[in-house]
C-alpha cells in the first residue's frame, strides 16, 4: 500500500485524488488546506482526517509521498516540510510564484535525492515520443504555441502577486512542451497588453501576451496567450520543419508532410499517466518520472523570463541552469 498525503483541496487537488483512488494500492492519509471548510469537505468525502497544517498531517498520517497542489503563491512550506523528512513529492505547476522559492526547493530536491514529479502532464502524452522521433529526423526551424482561454474562476488568479500571471500559470504547459521538442531557450522577448480595468476585482495581470523565443538549437518560436475569451479556444504547440508540420495538444498529434495529414489521438489521459508513473516511481517500479522537479524548474525559469521581459520591456537571456532574474 502506498500512502499519500494531499496538500491543497482545490479543484486540481480533487482531480488528483480522484485519479489516485482509481489506482491499485494507493491510500489517502489526509487532506491539508489552510481553509478548514475546503480541507474538511474533501476529507469527509474520502473518509480521512483534515488538517490545517502539514507538520501535523505528516506526524499523524506517516505518508509515503506528498502531493503539493497549491496555488503559485503557496509553494515553499509544503515542499520543504516533505523534503526535510526525505519524502517523495509531486508538485503541481507552476512550481512557484517566482524563481527564488522554486530555486530553493530545487536545491533541497538535489540534496534529498528523492523521487519527484510535477504537474507538467503534457510530457506524458503518449504521442510525444512519435513527435520527438519525427523531429530527430527533421529538426524544427520554428514553432508557434498558444494558450487562448477564459479566466479561471478563482480570485487569486487575476493578481500577479498571487498567480504570477497567465504566462507563468497556464502558458507554462506549452513552454514545457516546447523545451521537450526544441531544447533549451537562450533568449526571450515578450510584450503584454491590458484593457482598462472595469473594477478592482479585475486584477492586474496582462490580458494578452505575445512573445518570441530563440532556442540554443537555432530554432525560433512565437507564443501567445489571452484570458479574455468565453471558453478555451486553443492550447497547443505547432512545429515547422523542412517538409513537416506537427501540432500537439492534449487531444493528440497532427502531422502533415508531402503524403498528406495524419491524426494521432492520445490514448491514456496524460493527467492519469503522470500520477500513475509517480506512484510507480515511489514504489521503485520505474527509475524516475518523466516530469521531475529539476526539469520542471527549467520550464519555470523560461516562463519567469517571459514574464520579466513583458514587465520590463526588454529582451531577457537565460543562462544554463541559472535562469533569468526573478
Amino acid at each position: 500500500m502506498t500512502r499519500v498525503l494531499l496538500v491543497g483541496a482545490g479543484g486540481v487537488g480533487r482531480r488528483h485524488v480522484q485519479v489516485l483512488a482509481g489506482l491499485d494500492g494507493v491510500e489517502l492519509t489526509g487532506v491539508v488546506d489552510p481553509i478548514p471548510a475546503a480541507a474538511e469537505a474533501l476529507a469527509a468525502e474520502r473518509g480521512v482526517p483534515a488538517y490545517a497544517g502539514i507538520e501535523q498531517a505528516l506526524d499523524r498520517g506517516s505518508p509515503d509521498a506528498v502531493y503539493v497542489c497549491v496555488p503559485p503563491f503557496a509553494h515553499g512550506e509544503p515542499e520543504r516540510a516533505a523534503l526535510d523528512r526525505g519524502l517523495p513529492i509531486f508538485v503541481e505547476k507552476p512550481v512557484g510564484l517566482d524563481l527564488s522559492t522554486a530555486e530553493d526547493i530545487g536545491r533541497r530536491v538535489e540534496k534529498a535525492d528523492v523521487v519527484t514529479a510535477t504537474g507538467y502532464h503534457w510530457r506524458c502524452l503518449d504521442v510525444l515520443p512519435r513527435a520527438q522521433a519525427l523531429l530527430a529526423e527533421r529538426p524544427a526551424v520554428s514553432a508557434s504555441g498558444c494558450w487562448l482561454d477564459k479566466r479561471p474562476p478563482v480570485a487569486w488568479w487575476a493578481r500577479t502577486e498571487r498567480s504570477g500571471g497567465q504566462v507563468v500559470e497556464q502558458l507554462t504547459h506549452v513552454l514545457d512542451l516546447a523545451r521537450a521538442l526544441l531544447g533549451e531557450a537562450e533568449e526571450v522577448y515578450a510584450a503584454g497588453a491590458r484593457l482598462a480595468h472595469p473594477g478592482p476585482d479585475w486584477g492586474d495581470i496582462d490580458d494578452a501576451t505575445a512573445a518570441t523565443v530563440r532556442f540554443t538549437s537555432g530554432a525560433v518560436a512565437t507564443f501567445s496567450a489571452t484570458s479574455l475569451l468565453a471558453a478555451r479556444h486553443r492550447a497547443s504547440l505547432t512545429t515547422f520543419s523542412p517538409g513537416l508540420a506537427l501540432e500537439l495538444s492534449e487531444a493528440g498529434l497532427t502531422s502533415q508532410d508531402g503524403d498528406g495529414q495524419q491524426e494521432h489521438p492520445t490514448g491514456e489521459d496524460p493527467r492519469v499517466t503522470v500520477d500513475r508513473e509517480f506512484i510507480e516511481a515511489v514504489r521503485g517500479q520505474r527509475p524516475a518520472t518523466r516530469t521531475p522537479y529539476l526539469d520542471a524548474l527549467e520550464s519555470h525559469r523560461l516562463a519567469c523570463a517571459l514574464a520579466q521581459s513583458a514587465r520590463e520591456g526588454r529582451a531577457v537571456r537565460l543562462g544554463s541552469g541559472s535562469g533569468a532574474a526573478g
